[in-house]
């Protein structure tokens, strides 16, 4: 029998642990002859939530695409500079992207449901990798949606369409199906973009809650929702030639009330973006 995703998983080999989750070091990201970043260095620290803002265009998404690359799937992305997992470099021909992706799970600014049982879709990644028994999935499956803040309002349901759901519980599925197979970071593109206030408040409750046993960058143009769930901010914007670019990163606090790059504070007062 396989081992089950609950197990440590490394994509090449053990990592070893760290207070930085992932080391971006001199990241430059192109599609085609397009250059979108330009010299990106940041750390995302362990068991933290960082939060990644700036204007339209400014590169957020596209850098946190790169810390999985999923970016790859999507568009002909190239990137130079190095990005390192607990000290593995992610990029190195040796990793497997299928665990890579697992253990830095994504969600995306979307609900992007399977179309298929709520059961099946939390079950999904774990059968990729393993053969539970049925007891152990089933096991697995509710403790994820329990830990997504979704299991009290499905238990009942799980044989019926994920797509009969709602918005905000279609985005806490996508997350109960990262969970599922035990991540160490998860990215979250713009979550709750798509959302109505209630749903928001959920996942940002939600967040509050996974950020004690997971690394969590989130992507968010919400300026207060950034101040409330996160415990350091990167502030990305552009250049005259609109190349995206890292102008600051601090604890969440210092940036919103005493940022030392004066276009950081200009863009969280609201003076631009």
């Amino acid at each position: 029998m396989k081992s089950d995703p609950s197990s440590n998983m490394p994509f090449v080999s053990q990592p070893t642990e760290s207070d930085t989750a992932i080391c971006v070091r001199n990241l430059a990201v192109y599609y085609g002859d397009r250059r979108a970043l330009e010299d990106v260095s940041i750390d995302i620290h362990a068991a933290q939530v960082t939060a990644i803002i700036g204007p339209s265009g400014c590169g957020k998404s596209t850098f946190i695409k790169t810390l999985n690359r999923i970016g790859e799937l999507e568009s002909d992305m190239r990137i130079e500079g190095k990005i390192q997992f607990f000290g593995q470099d992610i990029y190195s021909n040796r990793v497997n992207l299928n665990r890579l992706r697992c253990q830095i799970g994504m969600v995306f600014q979307k609900p992007n449901p399977f179309p298929m049982s709520i059961y099946d879709n939390v079950a999904y990644g774990i059968r990729v990798f393993s053969r539970p028994s049925r007891a152990m999935l089933d096991e697995s499956v509710e403790a994820a949606l329990k830990n997504a803040a979704l299991w009290d309002e499905v238990k009942d349901n799980l044989k019926k369409s994920a797509l009969s759901l709602s918005g905000g519980q279609q985005q806490r599925l996508c997350i109960a199906r990262a969970l599922a197979v035990k991540p160490r970071v998860l990215l979250m593109d713009e979550p709750c973009s798509a959302l109505d206030p209630i749903a928001t408040m959920k996942i940002e409750e939600l967040i509050h809650e996974l950020r004690q046993e997971l690394t969590i960058v989130i992507v968010t143009h919400n300026m207060q929702q950034a101040a409330r769930v996160s415990d350091r901010t990167a502030f990305f914007s552009t250049d005259e030639s609109r190349i995206g670019q890292l102008i600051e990163v601090d604890e969440t606090s210092k940036v919103f009330n005493a940022a030392s790059n004066p276009r950081t504070r200009d863009y969280v007062e609201g003076r631009f973006g």
